[in-house]
């Protein structure tokens, strides 16, 4: 199957609600493309789709937890690479005890679809942790917040975003 790709401003019915208001409000080139949302995983995607794993990247949220405060934050690495929760973001993020945010809980506090979940849209005060490997893209593969398409956009849009910081995050 082919990706059709459209200025995402166009498409906002492709988009989650908070994402639709980010893209809007921000002066990037972003595309999105409409997919098969059985195919929205990563791997599955890039196979049917014919996007190279490296050319795909993954926003994973991470709950920090230090003193019975728990704060959340984002961390995009490309889907050949993991996030090193328990060394690099948990130091970076201060916390005692860095994991994976609950699926659930990742769903209800971004307001989008697991398994589309993106750093566009996230609440203000979330860290958005970005791999230097994904800051030096020209153009990554992402979610758009839900299951039924992607987004493209430049490593140095996401790295620009509010909030964004680039570091080494990824084994």
């Amino acid at each position: 199957m082919t990706l059709h790709w459209t200025p995402a401003t166009e498409r906002t019915d492709l988009l989650a609600e908070p994402v639709a208001r980010a893209v809007t409000a921000l002066d990037a080139d972003v595309e999105v493309a409409g997919i098969d949302p059985e195919l929205a995983d990563t791997a599955a995607f890039c196979e049917r789709y014919g996007v190279a794993l490296d050319e795909s990247a993954n926003c994973v949220v991470v709950a920090a937890k230090r003193g019975g405060e728990t704060r959340y934050a984002a961390c995009m690495v490309l889907a050949t690479m993991r996030v090193d929760v328990n060394g690099v973001v948990r130091r970076h993020l201060d916390a005692r005890k860095a994991s994976f945010a609950p699926m659930a809980q990742a769903v209800e506090l971004t307001g989008m679809e697991y398994g589309g979940i993106t750093p566009l849209g996230l609440p203000a005060d979330w860290p958005v942790l970005v791999d230097t490997h994904v800051a030096g893209h020209s153009r990554v593969v992402i979610g758009s917040g839900v299951r039924r398409s992607k987004l493209a956009v430049s490593g140095a849009t996401l790295a620009g975003l509010k909030g964004a910081e680039v570091l080494a995050l990824a084994t």
